[in-house]
């Protein structure tokens, strides 16, 4: 991964600068207990990512510009922990996989600030959390830059845990109303058991490493230390195989916490209800931070899994059900923010797929492309929910483009780039991610791209219905709205809506492929995975231009085939899906309710729990056997015995306690005699 690197002290500034906000504004609330003037509040929440994309826009150019055999920074903060032959720093690397996502996390999230601030302005709810809900968005984004910065897996936990906390405070953020509280609840609840699988591979490592000879958890010695546990086999259940390749076991383990962190099946029942805190905050979990963080780590781990083909491939269908099955999910969705996380498991799964290929790189690319234009498109629909004063049914909608015009632009231009629109950044993304599950040496891999094509198709279709529901079409604003007007937010939500839409167009060029710019004669072409190249992971694959441009114009003729279809059924017969549904009730109600998923889930496994809590470990072992027999049973025996015996012997008659010290003075000397 990285033979040399050079120091730098500058990387603890890109996440101690978020931080210090966060402390400042936890301080007052919560020892001071007094909120700064909202300007303050503003002024130190978005100048900290601020000036931390400013720091990253540093280090990146430092980085660029090392000399050959250097390909990192480094940042030796100071020693964590020191156990035996186990030394942990607390160090940060930045090489080129973490520069790219740093400047994603700082970059987007600074925008997201920004626009948090005409947002929550907005909201009237906001019943003196102002302050709070900034604390906390610093917050987020120091942990997710701790998880992407750090030097070894016990830092990257450490971050890990963090974005965890951070969106269980978000997402249960208006924690006044139940439902968000169970939502954040339950966000929190799901990521735990990835966790665990997590945790479960960070332990093996760590066997396995000092069964070697040396226990490490730092990333690069890792992969030096890697030939010493490739052969290593365990002995797993026999219905399973009897025996696994180590790595193949470490990276099952390892994904089982990518699949909770970025919602891939069965675990991805937490990222649609994410949509209960406030919009900004959804933004920030899909675009820039929470749900990248399981992609981050498999490409971060990429020597590991190029020697896992097993656990590689078991990612690349994990991530081709999930895109398909979310997408089928987001068809029958009215909430628009609803649909919009349903698109970002579906997403996540294209990513997950182009990883379990090998295609690191392209995993990366989309992460890329995916934050700027599923971010343009959570505020867009922000956007809209306050010009209709928290509205979120597009049932409600309809005609939008009237009022609000430039809203409409922008939210088009993330459609757009979503569904691949040749040109536009997710054209090229998509593009890559496909062509590596059709290159792929994974079992099914024709199969995988076809899924991913299918997927192509549906994604266009139910985002051009989102798109036509909200803004074209007759209004079905209800009339109390519509009498207190709906006009466009102010500029701190419009502009950082301009600036993502900007490079929803444009970021694709980063990736632009090889084939194309050999062809067109682009210098530098697909310059991010040259890029990433010295840590990531490659597979060479050889592809014919003739052979790209077929795949793509397939991918593309896919997608419009479903927008076509979306415009057919939502401008132009737009009295047809009613029809459509009431033919089809069965089905419709399946997809609307989302499979029965959480239905089935809370049958099986949470009620049953929760039986088994109060009625066995509560009710049984709590209060009967610890309560009742060894705490209570104890009292009533000392109070019994007290009370029934012992108290004749407190009688206050003076006779009576001469008579008890001469029959113990006899006692004592009869044993003392007793020889």
């Amino acid at each position: 991964m990285v033979e040399t690197a050079a120091t730098s002290e500058l990387l603890r500034c890109i996440v101690l600068l978020p931080l210090i906000g966060a402390v400042v504004h936890g301080v007052m609330l919560g020892l001071v207990r007094r909120e700064l003037p909202r300007g303050l509040v503003i002024a130190i929440s978005c100048l900290a990512p601020a000036l931390a994309f400013l720091v990253t826009l540093v280090a990146f150019f430092q980085l660029r510009d090392l000399p050959a055999g250097q390909t990192a920074l480094v940042d030796g903060v100071y020693t964590w922990i020191g156990a035996g032959r186990l030394v942990a720093e607390m160090s940060f690397l930045f090489d080129p996989l973490s520069a790219v996502m740093c400047l994603i996390v700082t970059g987007v999230g600074t925008l997201i600030h920004v626009y948090s601030i005409g947002y929550m302005d907005d909201d009237h709810r906001d019943d003196g959390g102002f302050q709070r809900f900034f604390c906390y968005l610093n917050l987020f984004l120091a942990a997710m830059l701790l998880l992407v910065l750090g030097d070894n897996l016990l830092v990257m936990f450490l971050g890990w845990e963090g974005v965890g906390l951070c969106s269980y405070l978000l997402i249960g953020f208006w924690f006044g109303d139940r439902w968000n509280a169970y939502c954040g609840m339950k966000a929190f609840v799901v990521n735990r058991i990835g966790d665990f699988g997590f945790l479960i591979g960070i332990f093996l490592i760590l066997w396995a490493l000092a069964d070697a000879g040396g226990a490490t958890l730092d990333f690069r010695e890792i992969q030096a230390a890697m030939p010493a546990i490739v052969e290593r086999t365990v002995a797993v259940p026999t219905w399973l195989g009897g025996e696994w390749r180590l790595t193949t076991l470490i990276g099952l383990c390892l994904f089982v916490g990518a699949v909770g962190k970025s919602a891939q099946i069965p675990l991805y029942v937490w990222l649609p209800d994410a949509m209960a805190g406030p919009t900004p905050v959804s933004a920030l979990i899909h675009a820039a931070t929470m749900v990248t963080a399981g992609i981050y780590m498999v490409c971060r781990m990429s020597f590991l899994y190029a020697e896992a083909p097993g656990a590689s491939a078991v990612i690349a269908w994990t991530g081709a059900i999930t895109a398909l099955f979310a997408a089928t999910m987001a068809i029958a969705q009215t909430d628009i923010k609803k649909v919009l996380a349903y698109s970002t498991v579906s997403q996540l799964g294209y990513m997950f797929l182009a990883a379990g290929c090998g295609a690191y790189s392209a995993a990366i690319f989309h992460v890329g492309t995916h934050a700027f234009f599923k971010a343009l498109l959570f505020l867009g629909s922000g956007a809209v929910i306050l010009a209709l004063h928290h509205e979120q049914d597009t049932d409600k909608m309809g005609g939008l483009r009237r009022h609000l015009p430039w809203t409409h632009k922008l939210f088009a231009i993330g459609v757009l780039a979503i569904i691949g629109f040749p040109g536009l950044s997710g054209f090229f993304s998509k593009d890559e991610v496909l062509l590596a599950a059709y290159t792929a040496h994974v079992p099914g891999h024709q199969a995988l791209w076809a899924i991913g094509v299918l997927t192509a198709g549906i994604t266009a279709f139910y985002m051009c219905r989102l798109h036509f529901r909200t803004f074209f079409g007759e209004s079905r604003v209800p009339q109390d709205i519509v009498h207190h007007g709906i006009h466009e937010p102010a500029n701190t939500v419009l502009v950082p809506l301009a600036v993502l839409a900007f490079f929803s167009i444009f970021a694709g060029l980063a990736g632009f492929p090889d084939p194309y710019g050999e062809q067109l004669g682009v210098p530098e072409s697909n310059s991010l995975a040259h890029f990433l190249e010295p840590v990531l992971a490659q597979p060479p694959h050889h592809v014919e231009l003739a052979t790209e441009l077929g795949l793509a114009a397939l991918a593309t003729t896919m997608a419009a085939l479903g927008a076509g279809l979306a415009w057919f059924l939502y401008v132009s017969r737009p009295e047809l899906p009613a029809r459509f549904r009431a033919r089809l009730s069965a089905l419709h109600r399946l997809v609307e309710n989302k499979y029965y998923v959480d239905e089935l889930y809370d049958a099986l496994i949470v009620r049953p729990l929760v039986g088994i809590s109060d009625r066995v470990l509560f009710r049984g072992i709590d209060a009967g056997l610890i309560d009742g027999v060894v705490i209570n049973g104890s009292a009533r025996t000392v109070r019994g015995l007290a009370s029934g015996v012992l108290k004749y012997a407190h009688g206050g008659l003076a006779q009576g306690y001469l008579v008890t010290m001469v029959v113990g003075t006899l006692a004592v000397l009869a044993w003392l005699l007793r020889g």
